[in-house]
């Protein structure tokens, strides 16, 4: 093969390497603490990761307000609100949408927690989770984190499926609590 062909295959493969790269810092390990964030809601009320201490949080990415994917997965979450607020469970979406796009998102589809706009992407980033699709557009990837009640990482989930996610992360929270209550009744050994 001549080096111009090579070359040329080359820049290919990077180019269409970098058509949906991930562009972003490390992403939190499990029993590492989350990243701390300072975001407006849709209402333009700020919320921080400080404010949800001694509870359990289902953080989930999503890549933009009003699609297909993105809705199925927030109406998913918000048919079992009900069952996260039993479990004494907060949910948080995030997306890098300003906080005008949530307040639409929400009231079209009557979502009743809590989602934040991260317009400066710096949240996203230190999830590890923003995305650049086709070269130009950076996005969150649609990540799950579960977040313990002292703020570290208890579960991630990468590139989620929407169909049915929020009833897993319920699952898994469930579980969670229960090894949690286990173990302190076990005096930690």
């Amino acid at each position: 093969m001549s080096t111009i062909a090579a070359r040329w295959i080359a820049g290919l493969v990077l180019g269409l390497a970098s058509f949906t790269a991930v562009t972003m810092a490390a992403t939190p390990a499990v029993g590492e603490p989350a990243p701390a964030f300072k975001l407006q809601d849709q209402d333009g009320k700020w919320h921080s990761l400080a404010d949800y201490k001694g509870k359990w949080v289902a953080i989930y990415f999503y890549p933009k307000d009003d699609t297909p994917g993105c809705t199925t997965q927030a109406c998913g979450f918000r048919d079992n609100v009900f069952a996260f607020n039993k479990e004494g469970a907060v949910i948080v979406g995030i997306s890098v949408d300003e906080v005008a796009s949530h307040k639409e998102f929400a009231e079209k589809h009557s979502l009743p927690f809590t989602i934040l706009a991260d317009s400066d992407k710096a949240v996203t980033r230190s999830y590890g989770v923003l995305k650049t699709y086709m070269g130009v557009m950076e996005m969150a990837r649609r990540d799950t984190f579960i977040i313990d009640p002292q703020g570290r990482v208890a579960k991630h989930y990468e590139s989620v499926d929407p169909e049915g996610h929020s009833q897993a992360v319920l699952a898994d929270i469930k579980a969670l609590k229960a090894a949690a209550a286990a173990g302190s009744k076990g005096g930690g050994r």
